[in-house]
């Protein structure tokens, strides 16, 4: 289904959050969104502000009164009916939690901007780290068998993951598939003139977003990750972490 058939417009947006969309919309909808970052962050950002209030409403409190939660349900109602400002439902939903006295530092600690608490990288960035490790290891031991033919196609095939376009003075020195938590993944070490070693790690963490490159310095290894529709990637190297997260972008603008 193309958008030239039949476009996705904001009420198709709208539905998407709401859960009112069959399967093959849905497919539609996320299509769309793959090929719209910016447009694919605010939609990430109504589901994610739609979660919070469900599960606020979900979990009983102590000492809510039957008053303040039915307010609540009126407001996520609301929230249904119109897409508001995202700045709005924030305020809102931590507007209720104050009236019904729950402690904030819980419920409503996902509200909270970056100056007061930062966000923890998703847990594939752990196992990305992890598996760079694995390689350098596998690197120094001759007994240990390194596979340079690296075929995106059939990466693709085999894993539906998407690989992205290498630098052209990227030289890649071994392609492994590794289990996860999440399911298989892929595991790409490449020999740089910027980084000297380093690797590429990508898996499909089970949820649709788009993530722009984000970094993870580290006292070893740093890591950018970054995740474009159903697949994540975390690029890791010990080399200069600032031009790690430049190379993560010029990397995520070729899945594009």
């Amino acid at each position: 289904m193309t958008d030239s058939a039949d476009p996705v417009v904001q009420a198709d947006l709208d539905a998407y959050v709401d859960d009112q969309l069959d399967a093959a919309r849905r497919i539609a909808v996320e299509a769309h969104l793959a090929a719209r970052p910016e447009e694919a962050a605010r939609v990430m950002s109504d589901l994610r502000n739609r979660d919070e209030l469900r599960l606020a409403l979900a979990v009983p409190q102590p000492g809510a009164r039957p008053s303040t939660t039915e307010a609540a349900r009126r407001l996520e109602r609301g929230l249904r009916r119109g897409r508001v400002l995202s700045l709005f439902q924030r305020a809102a939903a931590v507007a209720v939690l104050v009236g019904a006295g729950w402690m904030l530092n819980d419920a409503a600690g996902p509200l909270v901007g970056p100056v007061v608490a930062s966000v923890p990288p998703p847990a594939y960035v752990e196992d990305a780290v992890q598996a760079h490790g694995t390689s350098v290891l596998r690197a120094s031991m001759h007994s240990q068998p390194v596979s340079q033919g690296y075929d995106p196609a059939e990466i693709r095939s085999a894993t539906a993951i998407t690989m992205p376009t290498l630098p052209a003075d990227w030289r890649v020195r071994d392609v492994q598939v590794y289990p996860s938590r999440f399911g298989p993944s892929v595991e790409l070490q490449a020999q740089s003139k910027s980084f000297g070693q380093l690797s590429l790690f990508a898996v499909r963490p089970g949820t649709f977003d788009v993530v722009k490159p984000t970094l993870v310095p580290g006292e070893g290894a740093s890591a950018a990750y970054f995740q474009v529709g159903e697949v994540a990637y975390a690029l890791v190297s010990h080399g200069d972490a600032q031009a790690l997260d430049r190379a993560a972008a010029e990397l995520a603008r070729s899945l594009y």
